[in-house]
């Protein structure tokens, strides 16, 4: 498995996976999905968007990192994580987060901070919680399911090691 920048080639598979997860309506908060020119101005603007890569040349999953906040909360960051479906469970969730936890510091970001986890995805909260992570609590009905009903959210955040 190499994680590794993203290339415009990569981006219809990126924008496929993407679209699986905001279709799913359980996980993403986005609604709408992206077709390739909106998906390849969305990439491009974070402040780094890579993909895992298999033995086979395809991309299994992908990560997005970006600010959370602007001036004096600058340096906080937030990020979001996508694997295939047929690629699940085979530990890319963790290599992206390894990945994004150690690319994160040299954009300047000294926390990295997930603002809405549903409660129910238990396998990214225990991932989180494997890696350092620090839930700050629950939001009570802070994410609208696909289905309509509203479920509750925990926010994590891990301080990242800045190399000074």
């Amino acid at each position: 498995m190499l994680i590794r920048e993203y290339a415009e080639k990569d981006l219809p598979e990126m924008v496929a996976i993407w679209n699986e997860i905001v279709k799913d309506g359980t996980a993403f908060p986005q609604e709408e999905t992206m077709d390739l020119p909106s998906g390849a101005e969305f990439f491009a603007s974070q402040s780094r968007s890579a993909v895992a890569v298999g033995e086979d040349g395809r991309i299994a999953g992908l990560y997005i990192l970006h600010p959370n906040n602007v001036g004096r909360c600058g340096h906080i960051c937030n990020a979001s994580y996508a694997v295939k479906k047929g690629s699940r469970g085979l530990h890319i969730g963790e290599a992206l987060v390894r990945d994004c936890i150690l690319s994160a510091p040299a954009l300047g970001f000294r926390v990295l901070q997930f603002n809405a986890v549903v409660e129910s995805n238990t396998a990214a909260r225990r991932l989180y919680e494997k890696l350092g992570f620090t839930q700050l609590g629950v939001i009570p009905g802070g994410f609208r399911m696909k289905d309509g009903h509203y479920a509750n959210i925990c926010p994590y955040y891990i301080e990242l090691r800045n190399e000074e």
